[in-house]
């Protein structure tokens, strides 16, 4: 054999070694393009049906069914509540191919009580009660539709692509991610001893402000962690002519919703990031009585579990203590109660591991299609599956959603686009899906390769 036969010869045997989609990026986009109608009818088919937190039977059976139909064995009712109304609507789909890593994607499942106007033709017109018996719309306005369809286009593609990848591939969707308690539950329902403890942990989440077709990327802390929290303040009661004789507990109330505004700029070291926000104020029932309570809810947000714990005990000390300063008697001091049930981490992004995925994203979009981010205060609950201390190395990635055209008009006319949680958001179905098909296929391939 000559020496030029003998290179031909190698280089076409390394090139048959490599994964497809390392070779070139045509046979996933081949699967893609082969499916890409099919998803995006899914999309439009999920848009138009969300169900609120804890009540996604009809959501949870329609992606087990899908993820059964792909040879994926398939749990469904995983998670575990403390109220008995609420059941458990988590799906844990696995697929085994050999020895090698265990690779965990997770997708949520709920909508949000949010009544659409966007005026799709498949537009969300459903209504129903939410917890507390008030009649609300329900969409689909944080884009988990399009998270769903992603996670069965990637579990498509993984079943196609088995000869390129060993391990354990874990799919799961996940209840209740709006009232973070969904993660919480699955673990709670004992999802590490009903699958191999995860060696990675993956998810992505739609973008309303990047453009469809990129993709948005944040090694370390990406979202924060979120604690609601609820103060009642109580006073003594009495007619409104006669305030002296009264504690007022509107007044207390407002005092204290002044003073928090402190924590942050006053008791937290300016690099460490937080937030206080009181988003409910409710006392009182007419203009002549002088109540004996008020009830606040407040959210808490920070980075570093530290921060977090500074920030509640500050509030405990201020809401007591201008009670004290009020002349409140002692047995009527403010309550102050942690909600631990609506209490989640912050979402790590294990650094080595962004980096890792990165690259794989640059090969497959092109540089200028990956996008570094900042981190955000906005809360998720995904950073539960990685366990306490980011046991786990995890990685949830940003994948732009946006309209092109929309993103160009809001430059010229500096109105913001309609951002996640908006009665408004609509993300661009296909392009989008595309992405986040591609993406996640092409990560997951990364981390379980022969």
């Amino acid at each position: 054999m000559s020496n030029q036969l003998f290179k031909v010869c190698l280089l076409i045997l390394v090139g048959l070694g490599l994964p497809g989609w390392t070779r070139g990026q045509q046979p996933l986009d081949a699967l893609i393009d082969r499916d890409i109608a099919r998803l995006v009818s899914t999309y439009k088919e999920l848009h138009a049906a969300p169900e609120l937190s804890h009540y996604e039977e009809k959501t949870s059976a329609f992606l087990a069914k899908e993820l059964r139909a792909l040879g994926y064995t398939v749990t469904e009712r995983v998670g575990k509540y403390t109220r008995p109304e609420w059941k458990g609507y988590g799906v844990v789909a696995v697929l085994k191919n050999g020895v090698g890593p265990t690779v965990l994607v997770r997708s949520d499942l709920d909508g949000l009580p949010v009544e659409e106007k966007t005026g799709l033709p498949y537009a969300s017109k459903v209504r129903t009660k939410n917890d507390a018996g008030q009649d609300v719309g329900v969409m689909h306005a944080c884009g988990h539709d399009i998270h769903i369809t992603s996670l069965i286009g990637t579990a498509r593609m993984l079943a196609e692509l088995k000869d390129q990848w060993r391990g354990t591939l874990v799919l799961i969707g996940q209840p209740a991610e709006e009232a973070t308690d969904g993660a919480k539950a699955m673990l709670d329902d004992g999802l590490y001893n009903q699958i191999p403890r995860p060696d990675y942990a993956l998810a992505l989440h739609d973008a309303s402000d990047l453009e469809a077709g990129t993709l948005g990327v944040t090694p370390g802390f990406a979202l924060a962690n979120a604690t609601k929290v609820e103060i009642t303040v109580r006073g003594i009661g009495g007619h409104g002519s006669r305030p002296e004789v009264t504690k007022d507990p509107i007044v207390l109330a407002s005092q204290i919703v002044l003073a928090l505004q402190t924590i942050v700029s006053r008791e937290v070291p300016p690099i460490d990031p937080a937030v206080v926000t009181v988003g409910s104020f409710h006392g009182g029932t007419r203009a002549n009585i002088i109540s004996d309570q008020v009830k606040l809810e407040l959210t808490i947000r920070s980075y570093k579990e530290e921060v977090r714990q500074k920030i509640l005990a500050s509030i405990d000390r201020i809401a007591k203590g201008t009670a004290i300063a009020a002349g409140v008697p002692s047995e009527l001091a403010p309550v102050v109660n942690v909600i631990d049930s609506e209490t989640t981490p912050a979402t790590y992004n294990n650094p080595a591991l962004t980096e890792r995925l990165s690259a794989v994203f640059i090969k497959l979009l092109g540089k200028e299609k990956v996008i570094s981010v900042p981190p955000v205060m906005g809360a998720e609950d995904f950073g539960r599956f990685a366990l306490e201390g980011n046991q786990i190395p995890a990685v949830m990635f940003w994948l732009g959603a946006a309209d092109p055209s929309v993103l160009d008009e809001s430059r010229r006319s500096g109105k913001p686009v309609p951002s996640l949680h908006s009665p408004l958001f609509a993300p661009v179905p296909e392009p989008t899906l595309r992405t986040g098909v591609k993406a996640m296929t092409a990560a997951v391939l990364e981390l379980m390769k022969k």
